[in-house]
C-alpha cells in the first residue's frame, strides 16, 4: 500500500513557515495542513554540525506538542549551512548576505537538515547532509541576486532553486531537495518505517 494511503488515519501537519518545504512535502502526494510555531533558532554553543538542526527541529516539536490531537502526525525541520566549520544562518541585511555568498563562492559547503516526525506517543528524528560546490561568483552576480531575490529568509543567503543556483552551483553531492530545505526521499522512508512500526 502506498504511504499516502497508510497515512489516511493521521492528521498530518507540517510545522513550518517555509513555502519551499510545503511545496516539497506536497510532491510526496501526502495530504497535510501546515502551521508554524514561534521558537528561537538559537542553540547551545556545545552543539556541532548535524546536532544543531536536529536540536532546533526538536525544539519546534516541543513547542507544537500542546496543539496535538491523538491522531496528529507532525513534521518539523531546520536547515543549516556549514562553511569552513562556521554556521551560516539567515542574513540580517544585504551586507551580511553579500559576505556569506562571497565566502561560499568557489568553495564547497555542507547543507544539513534536521527533521523530527512525531505523534503524542512517539518521536523519530534524523538528519540529511548534502555537499554543494559553488563556482566563483562575480561581485555583480552576488549584488544582482541579493537585489532581485532578497534571500533574507534563507540560511546561507541563497536558494538552490533560484537564479543563483542556476548560474552558480557546479555540483551537489547528496539530495538536491535537502538543499531546498527538506530531504523528501529520506522523509518518505522514515515515515514508512514509522507507520510499519506503529
Amino acid at each position: 500500500m502506498l504511504l499516502k494511503n497508510r497515512l489516511k488515519n493521521y492528521n498530518v501537519v507540517l510545522v513550518s513557515q517555509s513555502p519551499r518545504r510545503r511545496e516539497l512535502l506536497k510532491g510526496l502526494e501526502i495530504e497535510f495542513t501546515s502551521t508554524s510555531v514561534d521558537t528561537a533558532e538559537s542553540y547551545p554553543d556545545t552543539l556541532e554540525g548535524a546536532q544543531i538542526p536536529v536540536f532546533i527541529a526538536e525544539r519546534k516539536a516541543d513547542a507544537y506538542m500542546s496543539q496535538m490531537s491523538d491522531d496528529t502526525l507532525a513534521i518539523t525541520a531546520d536547515t543549516i549551512v556549514l562553511a569552513g566549520g562556521k554556521v551560516l544562518g539567515k542574513p540580517h541585511d544585504a551586507k551580511e548576505a553579500s559576505e556569506m555568498l562571497k565566502s561560499l563562492s568557489g568553495n564547497t559547503h555542507q547543507v544539513i537538515t534536521g527533521v523530527c516526525i512525531f505523534t503524542k506517543k512517539m518521536r523519530r528524528t534524523f538528519h540529511a547532509m548534502s555537499e554543494v560546490t559553488f563556482a566563483t561568483l562575480r561581485e555583480e552576480e552576488i549584488a544582482h541576486y541579493i537585489d532581485v531575490y532578497k534571500p533574507f529568509d534563507k540560511a546561507g543567503s541563497y536558494g538552490v532553486q533560484e537564479w543563483i543556483g542556476y548560474v552558480g552551483i557546479e555540483k551537489i553531492n547528496g539530495s538536491y531537495f535537502n538543499v531546498m530545505g527538506l530531504p523528501v526521499q529520506r522523509l518518505y522512508k522514515e515515515l514508512e518505517q514509522l507507520i510499519i512500526n506503529n
